[in-house]
């Protein structure tokens, strides 16, 4: 597995990702060394990682054989994540896990 104490900062884009863009077609959001950048297609069950090492770009894909990523799609930016939430989201869990607001029907209130 990709050892995430080598970089400084993880960021995530949320949404969806054309995956079928090459290091050239991702590298205009990567700009920093030591920062790693994770996108994810439509069908999550692959991502792509891309950092810049100083001297050249490094593309990382990685494709799972069954199940998918937990992505988050509802905004369209870059999210900072945490070391321990990029290992939650390489064995499959939500990097947003936390308590969801639920509504009581009407006849409880």
């Amino acid at each position: 597995m990709l050892q995430s104490s080598r970089f400084k900062r993880i960021y995530i884009a949320c949404g969806y990702t054309d995956l079928r863009y090459g290091i050239d077609g991702l590298a205009a959001t990567v700009q920093e060394t030591d920062i790693l950048f994770l996108f994810c297609g439509r069908r999550n069950d692959r991502i792509k990682a891309l950092v810049w090492e100083g001297d050249g770009f490094l593309l990382l894909y990685k494709r799972l054989e069954d199940g998918k990523f937990k992505w988050p799609r509802k905004t369209e930016d870059l999210e900072e994540i945490s070391e321990e939430q990029f290992r939650w989201l390489l064995t499959g869990l939500d990097v947003n896990p936390g308590i969801r607001k639920v509504v009581p029907p009407n006849w409880v209130l």
